[in-house]
């Protein structure tokens, strides 16, 4: 199954280098950003240059317009707006005035990452669902199968990391955490697939990671305890350390938004690495080729298959532990926004 899957890799980022390259040559830092970034079509499996259309949504100078993308993905202007080519905005969308000029609407459009969004929150709610289906027409009866996985894998994650670390407060916080836990694992997973409809680099994508960063940062700090808040603003230390210099509230302040901050950049930056490696190696492949001919090409395609492969199994556990660091991080910075008032 992985090697199918690398094949269609590699199939994928040949027809890739050649769309948009008549003369043969390839461009590595093109082809990365192609399939690292977002966009406004979903590339089909092995004919990049052949797209789905999603819907753009934008509120321009002259109001709200609809439209699909695929009437502008060609290069093509529609209804004064188009794809910028422009070293500014290469890639967006932008609307085009009279004289030329671009300017970039305020853009509301389904892209790819938005639209994998919707796939990988489907998926959950369907696993979800189908296990309290089972419970419901079976009872206590333990699952079997993929149910059976999925039933060890909660009981995991909430019977030995958010209850001994919550205590009584566990299953107040457990559908937050357990949601995020196999939100980030779905969507993991997803961007490991690279045939639609996955493909879709999400927690590669800096707004994603920052996004479930800040709502992990709102559930610690707006369910914070006074005692939690008190240490904050004026901590338990020796007084010269906050006045008149407030040196430990300062400390302890920025301490708030070094939280979400670690969150989101271990999350991306794992993911995105694992990612950008097998790129690497697959267009490894392409470069030797047309460097040095087919002969020392296929030669290279022996190791960058095998590197390629080991770094998918590679990434497809970093995908579970992922999920799992950014699930007990969460758990431990919210335990610790719940302290408890200090009695004498």
């Amino acid at each position: 199954m992985a090697l199918l899957i690398v094949g269609f890799m590699a199939f994928g980022y040949m027809s890739a280098a050649r769309h948009g390259h008549g003369d043969g040559k390839i461009n590595p830092k093109e082809i990365i950003y192609e399939h690292l970034g977002d966009a406004y079509g979903w590339e089909l499996p092995f004919n990049h240059s052949v797209r789905i259309p999603l819907p753009i949504i934008a509120w321009g100078t002259d109001g709200l317009h609809c439209f699909s993308s695929s009437r502008i993905t060609g290069g093509e202007t529609y209804d004064g707006f188009k794809l910028s080519t422009s070293e500014e905005h290469h890639g967006k969308l932008v609307q085009v005035a009279a004289d030329g000029s671009e300017t970039r609407p305020w853009d509301f459009s389904i892209t790819k990452n938005v639209a994998a969004i919707f796939v990988a929150a489907m998926l959950v709610i369907a696993m979800v669902m189908s296990l309290r289906n089972w419970y419901r027409r079976n009872g206590m009866k333990a699952p079997r199968g993929a149910k059976g996985l999925l039933e060890l894998i909660v009981d995991y994650v909430y019977t030995d990391t958010i209850r001994p670390i919550m205590g009584k407060e566990a299953p107040k916080y457990a559908p937050y955490l357990l949601t995020v836990f196999f939100f980030i694992l779905t969507m993991n997973l997803l961007g490991l697939i690279v045939i639609f409809p996955g493909g879709a680099n999400l927690t590669g994508n800096l707004a994603v990671t920052m996004v479930l960063a800040v709502i992990s940062f709102l559930v610690i700090n707006l369910t914070g305890t006074r005692e939690y808040w008190k240490e904050i603003f004026w901590p338990d230390v020796p007084m010269a350390l906050k006045c008149p210099v407030p040196m430990m509230p300062l400390i302890e302040v920025l301490g708030m938004f070094t939280k979400p901050i670690a969150l989101m950049i271990r999350l991306f930056a794992n993911m995105m690495g694992g990612h950008m490696v097998v790129l690497v190696l697959m267009l490894l492949i392409f470069i030797f080729t047309s460097l040095f001919g087919v002969l020392v090409g296929g030669a290279t395609t022996v190791f960058s298959l095998a590197f390629a492969l080991f770094m998918l199994a590679l990434d497809t556990l970093v995908s579970f532990i992922q999920a799992y660091v950014f699930t007990i991080l969460s758990t431990i910075f919210i335990s610790m926004s719940h302290v408890e008032e200090h009695h004498g």
